[in-house]
């Protein structure tokens, strides 16, 4: 089958798809949106923004990019022109994994067969789930090297998780995670960490029996943390929350793309790594990093030593720097290596709350942080950020 052929990449191209929640301009509740957004959309994006499982997403898809900046140069343009029509019908775009106080029962499905078909059969395990993530594509050059980078990430994963946490709240209430978003996903049967394959064989095969018991209908339904997309000759890494800002998109976007080539380089020297770690363990280390994020004490699973996350995430990048250079997104990285010293997007969500005991104010600021058009700057909305999309106007942070 044709969905079966990986069409590889002798690069390591770059694809983002960021996930941006559609709120009312004035009540900040999640508003089922995307129809007017896609009515008043210019033909040259029609590609790049589209709808997902229910009203209230917009999704906004990079074009293939060789480098992270080409990823900002593509990106940022098309926040702001979604942005743009947003306004026009009382809407604004939030940058968060979970909205604080929306109700998942409030959400319409976007109209779509297939979306109806995985309503019908999944129910709440599809439904219930209202979050919001990045994606991120990294060109390999086949799919047995896809499935082998895919395994051996497993154990970075975790850090990008804690990294990126943005979803404390669900439902009007602190849930005491960081990252929601992951405890919501728990329940899809095809869901959570990549199964122990070695080789594209193994996935063909493994998807075969899938489809041959009825349990899904194609590769699309593989919901894992990270996966390899053949028609798009990648491997996508899908365990990020959405984070609070592009900046901070870019920053993990730019680990990624270096992580996937570090692991390349080493399957290309033969040097692979110690033993395969139990998937428990790796799992363990997932569950701290969405319930703590950067405070987390994750386990190194070579040495069973417990290690910050902080600490973890920084050795990470300065690992990774040489490759940095080589790919040309050492300014993103520095960006990276600021983000694991600083409060994530979750520990801004739970200060503001702080301050204002509003989650609706929450929401505003959040949304009114992000924004990359110029009238957020004019209004000195939210608190101030790293990066040339911050806003000017802040509470301190502790």
């Amino acid at each position: 089958m044709s969905e079966l052929r990986f069409r590889g990449n002798r690069r390591p191209t770059l694809g983002v798809e960021i996930e941006l929640q559609i709120v009312d301009a004035r009540t900040m509740e999640l508003k089922s949106g995307i129809g007017a957004i896609l009515a008043d959309l210019p033909m040259s994006l029609c590609e790049s923004v589209k709808p997902e499982f229910l009203q209230c997403y917009v999704e906004i898809n990079s074009g293939v990019c060789r480098t992270v900046d080409d990823v900002e140069a593509d990106l940022a343009p098309k926040v702001r022109a979604v942005e743009r029509i947003a306004d026009q019908h009382g809407l604004r775009l939030a940058w968060a994994a979970t909205h604080p106080f929306s109700g998942w029962r409030e959400q319409e499905i976007t109209p779509d067969d297939r979306y109806y078909k995985l309503a019908e059969l999944l129910r709440e395990t599809v439904v219930r789930p209202v979050t919001f993530g990045l994606h991120v594509h990294v060109g390999v050059e086949s799919g047995d090297r896809a499935i082998q980078i895919g395994h051996r990430l497993q154990r970075e994963l975790p850090i990008l998780l804690a990294i990126s946490a943005n979803s404390p709240f669900w439902h009007g209430r602190d849930t005491g995670h960081q990252s929601h978003r992951i405890e919501v996903l728990e329940g899809f049967p095809t869901g959570g960490l990549m199964p122990p394959l070695h080789s594209w064989s193994e996935y063909v095969d493994l998807l075969g029996r899938m489809r041959s018991a009825g349990f899904v209908e194609s590769h699309r339904e593989f919901w894992w943390d990270v996966r390899p997309s053949a028609e798009n000759g990648t491997l996508e890494v899908r365990i990020c929350d959405m984070p609070a800002d592009l900046p901070d998109v870019l920053g993990l976007t730019a680990m990624i793309q270096c992580l996937v080539q570090w692991h390349s380089d080493r399957l290309d020297r033969d040097d692979d790594q110690a033993d395969d770690p139990h998937p428990m363990m790796l799992r363990s280390n997932r569950w701290r990093a969405a319930r703590f994020g950067l405070e987390a004490r994750l386990v190194d699973l070579d040495t069973m030593e417990p290690t910050p996350a902080r600490h973890a995430a920084e050795a990470m990048i300065r690992r990774l720097e040489p490759v940095a250079d080589r790919l040309g997104c050492s300014r993103s990285m520095a960006h990276a290596l600021q983000m694991t010293v600083r409060p994530t997007g979750a520990d801004r969500q739970l200060e503001l709350y702080r301050e204002t005991a509003d989650l609706v104010e929450v929401v505003r600021r959040i949304s009114g942080r992000s924004r990359l058009s110029a009238e957020a700057m004019v209004r000195g909305v939210g608190f101030a950020g790293s990066g040339p999309y911050s806003v000017v106007s802040s509470p301190s942070l502790r």
